[in-house]
């Protein structure tokens, strides 16, 4: 279990008021270890998420069971501490908010909810924010160890699908992925290779101001903030990838892009939300990536028992099974 003590105190209590920072000192550490959101909405209690349920915070950090008992957030409280965000310039981090969130060094994300403010069919700016929510995010160095292997053949790495439901991992997997490939791996004789990551939601590399807040290895360019379809084809033409990273394919044009990296001799590594290879075989423009055999492993994650748990690891080319996980147990691989 990673220790958040000090990722809390590096990265989120110099963004929290004087009040909530004391609140949060207080809490039991083995609370915090499970903490992976942190939930701040007016006139509501202090909550605090895990995959284990939800904790309410009292004035001094207990866990309480009854609202009457727990901490409620002031407006000044969310005030505060987007303005602490937004390093005292709201004005400066518009346009991230105006997509819904912000990155903190570290790579944590702060989704934002409240009145916007619509103009020309999109969200110029926030009248009001009423609610925080604060991602952790944890760098798992290693977590993407059991995967490597199965992706290299020889000094190329192969193009892979990760299929995930949310939550489970996927973006600490790409992370470690992208520092594995970037940095080269002598167990395998990998001498590293260059790595571009169209990071379009600031999700993988978590920048802030364009630099990498996350550690990827020495060999790596990102397009923070970039559409991914636009991205790849960018990183092809200017940075000569012999591996582009991105997450959560979706969207007609980025599978042309997918297409258009791989002829072009450029591997790729990406991801998609589902459950299984039959969950997204019949789903428009991914579907026919599959169907059409331009992957060669497809990597199946879970949450159990913990996120970033591998269960299935498959040849796309033959369909045959090269690593399964069944109720804990490794079946093969």
């Amino acid at each position: 279990m990673i220790d958040m003590n000090p990722v809390l105190k590096s990265s989120i209590y110099p963004v929290l008021p004087a009040n909530l920072t004391a609140i949060f000192e207080s809490v039991p550490s083995e609370i915090l270890h499970r903490t992976t959101e942190i939930r701040l909405r007016i006139s509501q209690p202090l909550l605090l998420r895990s995959q284990s349920g939800d904790v309410m915070l009292g004035n001094c950090g207990q866990p309480v069971q009854e609202r009457q008992q727990a901490y409620l957030c002031k407006p000044d409280d969310i005030h505060k501490s987007l303005l602490l965000m937004c390093q005292n310039s709201i004005y400066a981090f518009e346009e991230e908010l105006r997509a819904g969130f912000l990155t903190l060094q570290g790579g944590h994300r702060v989704g934002v909810a409240g009145q916007v403010v619509f103009y020309e069919g999109r969200v110029k700016t926030f009248k009001c924010v009423s609610s925080l929510n604060i991602r952790l995010a944890r760098e798992v160095t290693g977590c993407a160890d059991l995967i490597f292997p199965y992706i290299l053949a020889g000094k190329k790495i192969l193009n892979s699908l990760i299929i995930s439901p949310p939550r489970c991992g996927k973006t600490t997997i790409l992370r470690d992925l992208a520092r594995h490939i970037s940095t080269g791996d002598a167990r395998y004789n990998f001498p590293g290779a260059q790595v571009g990551i169209v990071d379009e939601r600031s999700e993988i590399a978590a920048c802030v101001q364009g630099v990498p807040s996350v550690d990827l290895g020495e060999r790596v360019d990102v397009l923070d903030g970039c559409l991914k379809a636009h991205g790849m084809l960018m990183l092809i033409r200017s940075m000569a990838p012999q591996v582009i990273i991105t997450d959560e394919l979706g969207r007609e044009e980025d599978t042309e892009a997918i297409c258009e990296a791989i002829h072009a001799g450029t591997s790729v590594i990406t991801t998609v939300h589902g459950q299984s290879i039959e969950d997204i075989l019949n789903r428009p423009y991914v579907g026919e990536l599959i169907k059409r055999l331009y992957f060669h492993r497809y990597i199946i994650l879970n949450d159990t028992p913990q996120p970033g748990t591998v269960k299935e690891i498959t040849d796309a080319q033959t369909g045959k099974m090269l690593y399964l996980l069944r109720k804990g147990v490794k079946i093969c691989g």
